[in-house]
């Protein structure tokens, strides 16, 4: 008998080629450093893309259970119970959405990811990578506050991208480039399609499609060491990559307006505040909201769609399954009825996928 309960995930930390991780480290209550696992893949059913990795784990980037369980494996033991029959009929049998803790310690490489077309086209997937960030924390890094690059802010032609592509001016894409300061409490939504970089100092909650396809316009790491060409094109070419940018120009003004999204209280009462931060009208892709638990209660869940919650402050429990801050859970899709349980306040996000 399969047991209609949360399921509780274990850490499920990833290597990447930038450095980072010593604020993810501390949010745990460990001492923190920074290294090449600056990401922890929460609810993943996606492997990592990581064919640089020496001896590379078998499935990197699958999040498992406390019992080394795949929640993939867990899932595909019932489809309909933890997915809902309506969710395979329009997607699959697939969560449908990833959810990631990010700490950057640098500035991620100037990148891209494909939109739903161009995902289908070049890479036959049914998933791009549209994906939006919660800034959680931040860190000044050689005394600069954290930042983000997103869009251009200049006029770029995929020929003139190339040109400085191919001679790795690296500076002169980082002018051509917006970029935004950023505080705690800020939510970002980065359509599939349009260029960016995290910045150094950053320390955030990113949702996406459950894809790792990246477009890298840089060929080195920060060490100046040369990186395997398919880092930069996933295996399409150094001509193709450059279909899958947005070249639309956009003012400082008209990126925030466009991409930086206002948070909104939805429902309250004495034992909640719930708030959305990124909702189905700003895309289809999914959704993220933030409940704040002040007491004990007892919460319909109407929509009967999977999710992942993620704790990022204090501790209680979610029908008596305990999580404290930094521990994550799948909640399937079955249960319509949440318990929510807490001595002094716990603070939940919640992914959900496609609508």
């Amino acid at each position: 008998m399969i047991d209609r309960k949360p399921v509780k995930l274990s850490d499920n930390r990833v290597w990447r080629l930038y450095f980072g991780g010593k604020l993810l480290d501390e949010f745990r209550g460990v001492n923190g450093f920074d290294g090449n696992f600056p990401e922890d893949w929460i609810a993943s059913v996606v492997t990592a893309n990581n064919p640089e990795r020496e001896n590379k784990p078998e499935n990197e980037g699958l999040s498992k259970t406390e019992n080394g369980e795949y929640l993939r494996d867990i899932i595909n033991s019932a489809p309909e119970m933890y997915l809902s029959k309506k969710h395979i009929e329009k997607h699959g049998e697939n969560f449908g959405v990833l959810t990631k803790f990010l700490d950057s310690a640098e500035r991620l490489p100037i990148q891209v990811h494909p939109d739903k077309t161009a995902a289908e086209t070049l890479f036959h997937s049914d998933y791009g990578k549209t994906e939006a960030w919660y800034i959680l924390n931040g860190r000044k890094i050689n005394g600069e506050e954290p930042y983000i690059l997103l869009g251009f802010k200049e006029d770029v032609t995929k020929d003139k991208l190339k040109e400085l592509f191919d001679r790795q001016d690296i500076d002169t894409i980082s002018a051509l480039m917006n970029k935004i300061t950023v505080k705690p409490g800020d939510v970002f939504l980065i359509e599939g399609g349009t260029p960016h970089a995290i910045g150094p100092g950053c320390f955030l909650i990113e949702i996406q499609e459950p894809t790792d396809y990246t477009i890298s316009l840089e060929k080195h790491n920060t060490l100046g060491e040369k990186m395997p060409d398919f880092l930069c094109h996933m295996g399409l070419g150094f001509d193709k990559m450059f279909n899958c940018f947005n070249y639309i120009k956009y003012s400082y003004d008209e990126v925030v307006k466009k991409y930086k999204i206002k948070p909104q209280i939805i429902d309250s009462n004495k034992d909640f505040i719930l708030t959305q931060l990124i909702s189905y009208n700003n895309t289809p892709c999914f959704s993220l909201r933030k409940l704040d638990i002040k007491k004990d209660f007892v919460r319909i869940n109407p929509e009967c769609l999977p999710s992942a919650l993620v704790c990022i402050d204090g501790e209680g429990a979610v029908n008596n399954i305990e999580i404290k801050k930094g521990e994550s859970m799948f909640m399937p899709a079955c249960i319509n009825s949440i318990d929510f349980r807490t001595s002094n306040g716990f603070t939940l996000i919640e992914c959900l996928p496609p609508c």
